[in-house]
């Protein structure tokens, strides 16, 4: 059992994503405080790997891994984890760490937190701070064994922590990878036409809270006083009250305006990979506990009919 810990990044279309990079850098922070490597790990090829501020990367290229596969992932992973024992594997609690995570944690046998928000070492023991109902409240876990697996919601740790310059070694894959019962099919991607909310300098998004797609008109009255553009959470887009094309988070757009307003959104951590970068938060929801709150500049626990109208009165 070595004091390395391994980060199980995440790329699409060339580019990985934030959470990749705030894993290396916590990392690297806690590898350094146990005598340990920092390594990422890069599964499939066709983007550049040398970014990460880690001791070192692996980059596992193989046909069966050009495309995200949790079999052949998972696979592949558990493999590097048994060869190497490192101390601490890490994933973001995405729609991958979701497939992943609590698979490996079977597999090996060993412990696994999700919805991770802060590690420390204390005295050579792990603490780890968990978000429990949907962020209301934070458990303290102390993993027990040599060994645990944690899932690391989005926005948790600086993302400038893990970029660097380190040289990536590349390796086969550890196990055969033929015959996988799971296959990629197709990627489907939003259509193009509708406006492109990663230009808009100001959005007002709109979650499950707005009650129905009758509501969403007032959404949409409210970016035009603003000078704006309505865009929405996922159950919004789900539902078919708009098209996929305006959805914010893990599995839609990245955005960063000036201004992002929230009607009734409470913040899941898939949302808020997509929209933590904006340069002025304001939620309004009626929930004092929403997890939005601990990420929102200003915010208002009130109706947020009531607070559209009046908005739109004022404007």
């Amino acid at each position: 059992m070595s004091n390395d810990i391994f980060v199980i990044t995440e790329h699409m279309d060339g580019k990985f994503s934030d959470v990749s990079f705030e894993m290396v850098g916590k990392a690297k922070e806690l590898a350094a405080a146990l005598g340990g490597q920092a390594v990422a790990v890069v599964l499939g090829g066709g983007v550049d790997v040398n970014g990460f501020a880690s001791d070192s990367t692996i980059q596992v290229d193989d046909p069966a891994l050009a495309q995200f596969n949790p079999e052949a992932c998972g696979k592949v992973i558990e493999a590097l984890a048994r060869e190497k024992s490192p101390r601490l594997v890490l994933f973001g609690w995405t729609a991958t760490g979701m497939d992943l995570a609590a698979w490996l944690s079977a597999r090996l046998g060993q412990p696994c937190v999700a919805y991770v928000k802060g590690v420390s070492l204390d005295g050579g023991g792990l603490t780890v701070s968990s978000q429990v109902y949907g962020g209301k409240m934070v458990a303290e876990v102390a993993p027990q064994g040599d060994m645990a697996i944690l899932a690391v919601l989005a926005g948790s740790f600086p993302v400038e922590a893990g970029q660097g310059s380190t040289a990536a070694s590349q390796i086969a894959s550890p196990v055969p990878l033929d015959g996988l019962k799971v296959k990629f099919v197709e990627a489907i991607k939003p259509a193009a036409g509708d406006v492109d909310i990663t230009a808009q300098a100001k959005l007002v998004s709109i979650g499950r809270g707005i009650g129905g797609k009758e509501n969403v008109e007032l959404a949409e009255e409210l970016a035009q006083a603003l000078g704006g553009t309505v865009s929405a959470s996922r159950p919004v887009v789900d539902a078919g009250w708009l098209p996929r094309t305006r959805q914010v988070g893990k599995s839609g757009l990245k955005v960063k305006p000036k201004l992002y307003l929230m009607l009734g959104i409470s913040g899941a951590p898939e949302h808020l990979e997509g929209m933590k970068s904006a340069e002025l938060i304001i939620a309004i929801n009626t929930d004092k506990k929403a997890p939005i709150f601990n990420v929102a500049h200003y915010g208002a626990t009130a109706d947020l009919f009531e607070v559209a109208e009046a908005m739109l009165e004022l404007l």
